[in-house]
């Protein structure tokens, strides 16, 4: 009997950002990882992005309550699609963080599945569902 060896999707946890930053602000943010209040520019900038986050927290909450966000990761295989399809639905899918369509999922059920998509952050899918999809995904 042959064993499939299968190797789980890597999905991703973070992102790359390029920011241009002034000179003087970007030393003052290098004299402050120099004194030890951070260790390095990427910690001082994640910190101020959660600052920030948590600064406008209400305003995110009421954001992805009205226009119906999933927080966080949100993963669609075949069998859930095939399920949507069957009961003569179609998802509108909504993800602030990560969605996934699995590797399972065939391009012509994502399209029968899904009206809709759009995520703010990461989306991983196949090349094949993502250009079945390409007319329903918003930017």
């Amino acid at each position: 009997m042959n064993k499939l060896n299968i190797q789980p999707q890597k999905l991703p946890d973070s992102d790359k950002v390029t920011v241009n930053v002034g000179l003087v602000d970007l030393a003052q943010v290098d004299l402050l990882v120099e004194e030890g209040f951070y260790s390095n520019r990427t910690d001082f900038v994640r910190t101020a992005i959660r600052n920030q986050l948590q600064v406008h927290a209400e305003a995110i909450r009421q954001t992805v309550t009205r226009k119906r966000y999933v927080m966080g990761m949100h993963r669609y295989g075949q069998r859930e699609l095939a399920q949507v399809v069957a009961s003569g639905q179609q998802l509108e899918i909504h993800v602030l963080g990560l969605a996934v369509i699995e590797d399972d999922v065939p391009p012509a059920l994502a399209r029968d599945a899904i009206a809709s998509l759009q995520v703010l952050g990461a989306f991983v899918a196949s090349p094949a569902v993502r250009e079945a999809l390409a007319d329903r995904i918003q930017s």
